[in-house]
């Protein structure tokens, strides 16, 4: 999080915030008369951080039964009573939550689905965005591209 102080005419402000919008996600405005009779803003800012679609993240991904396959591999393959990688609460995650986008979904599936995302999110020791599923989202399509990403240079235990 960080300010922001833009100084601009009174007629300029609107489209000042819309630019500023686009680019980070803001607080409300806090608005001042400069000496000169410009307008000073002040704004706390975030950094936009934009999360990927269903549709973005699942293009081109396994079929869902293959899917269900190698998470349930992983886990028939790990020794009785050692701890599960970070690569099976991912692959769970997302074959939940595209089980839950499907046409035949109901609420236990979007149940099961944010269940998964809760426990990829505590695993990691991330902040839980607004939709846990829009984390599971990035973070599975960041694995499946190569592409590192935070969570997964994580070292887990």
């Amino acid at each position: 999080m960080f300010e922001i102080r833009v100084i601009c005419d009174p007629a300029d402000e609107d489209r000042v915030l819309s630019a500023l919008g686009g680019a980070f996600t803001l607080g409300p405005a806090r608005n001042y008369p400069s000496r000169d009779g410009r307008q000073r803003l002040y704004l706390t800012a975030h950094h936009a951080e934009r999360w990927p679609t269903p549709g973005e993240t699942y293009e081109g991904a396994e079929p869902i039964l293959d899917a269900l396959d190698a998470v349930t591999a992983i886990a028939a393959d790990a020794e009785c009573y050692t701890a599960l990688g970070r690569e099976y609460y991912l692959r769970k995650a997302a074959v939940l939550d595209r089980i839950a986008l499907g046409p035949d979904a109901d609420a236990r599936d979007t149940i099961a689905a944010e269940d998964a995302a809760q426990q990829l999110i505590a695993m990691d020791r991330a902040t839980a965005p607004a939709d846990p599923r829009a984390y599971v989202r990035r973070e599975y399509l960041a694995w499946r591209s190569g592409v590192p990403n935070v969570g997964l240079r994580r070292a887990h235990p």
